[in-house]
């Protein structure tokens, strides 16, 4: 097997009300003094009033325009070169915060992450996904360092739509599936995938557990145990298991079937853990184990997570094309076995789990 290298967790983390009390002191202690805030329009709307005044640090606040691109990496870099800051403060949902961790390595400043969204495990993790300008995926960057600093406010949190918590929730399954297909294959894994399967698993057991209850007290408003262990388990739990596993640890087959989609329009509109979730299924069927498949079907259906492509509202004349671009030879569906996954094989599992929904 390759060397793996262990990015285990960001330098500082931490979640609890009023966490963000002490940003300014935690800037200082860590010699920034000059910081590019970039968040977005809604994410500074669910911010602001938990957001303190700086007094001893500059802040200049800049708006992303929609995309993780590089483009946009390199148009914040230039914002935070010119003001000569130290760091920055990426405030919002992935996308935000996957381009605060490139701007923070294309010029050598420190990462700051503020997630608004428990919708999946990018605050943690120490790489970018990257879209082109109209949305469609082509790659993601691991970085050589991990996040400096990451703080959590469980109440902008809970206040963030249900939906995006719901397809947070899918992401973390996805975890399970797709680390497990990889790390069980080792007969006496290292101790890091050791540590990377046992915490996928804990992603599933931890959603299993609480993800209906957490869904109903975030419509109520409702800061519980429950919400805030499903929210910590999407953002720490789900990247910690990359942060161990390395590649055995963070994309299989139910991400590739995502990027496959992002070749649709209509899929643009769709949640990425949505889309995820979905793909889960799919791969549950490539692996020939359609009895797992059913199980999450009935639990998709009691948390509201997508169950086909209608349901996503995509299209089924795109079945045969998101096969093929799931299945391109960069992909990471081909790790599911050693002779790799055909795009016929994977049209075909589409096409069988969209059967399988109608019946259900």
């Amino acid at each position: 097997m390759e060397p793996i290298t262990v990015k285990g967790a960001p330098a500082e983390y931490a979640c609890h009300i009023g966490v963000l009390d002490g940003l300014e002191e935690k800037l200082i202690a860590r010699n920034i003094r000059k910081v590019v805030v970039l968040t977005g329009r809604k994410s500074w709307e669910a911010l602001a009033p938990y957001f303190p005044t700086l007094e001893k640090v500059e802040a200049v606040f800049e708006f992303y325009r929609g995309e993780s691109s590089l483009a946009e990496i390199g148009r914040i870099a230039e914002i935070a070169k010119s003001l000569g800051a130290d760091a920055v403060i990426g405030a919002g949902g992935g996308k935000v915060l996957d381009i605060a961790k490139g701007v923070a390595h294309e010029i050598g400043i420190k990462s700051v992450l503020i997630p608004t969204l428990a919708s999946n495990c990018a605050p943690w993790t120490p790489l970018s996904v990257i879209y082109t300008e109209s949305g469609t995926m082509t790659h993601f960057t691991v970085y050589p360092e991990s996040v400096d600093l990451l703080l959590v406010e469980p109440r902008i949190l809970i206040d963030a739509p249900v939906p995006l918590l719901i397809a947070g929730i899918g992401d973390t399954l996805a975890k399970w599936y797709e680390a497990d297909v990889q790390i069980s294959r080792f007969e006496d894994p290292p101790i890091a995938l050791k540590i990377a399967h046992y915490t996928a698993k804990l992603c599933a057991e931890e959603m299993f557990q609480n993800a209906e209850a957490a869904i109903a007290d975030a419509k109520k408003g409702d800061l519980s145990d429950a919400f805030i262990k499903v929210a910590e388990t999407i953002i720490m739990l789900g990247g910690m298991v990359g942060g161990f596993g390395d590649k055995y640890g963070r994309v299989a087959g139910a991400h590739a079937i995502h990027n496959g989609m992002t070749i649709a329009p209509e899929s643009h509109q769709a949640l990425h853990g949505d889309k995820v979730a979905y793909g889960v299924l799919v791969q549950l069927l490539l692996e020939n184990k359609a009895s797992e498949a059913q199980r999450l079907i009935s639990f998709y259906k009691n948390i509201g997570l997508p169950l086909s492509l209608q349901d996503l509202k995509i299209p089924v004349k795109w079945i045969d094309p998101i096969a093929i671009q799931s299945t391109q030879e960069k992909e990471t569906i081909h790790v599911l076995r050693s002779e790799g996954i055909r795009a016929a094989e994977v049209a075909e599992a589409m096409k069988k789990l969209e059967e399988l929904v109608a019946v259900h």
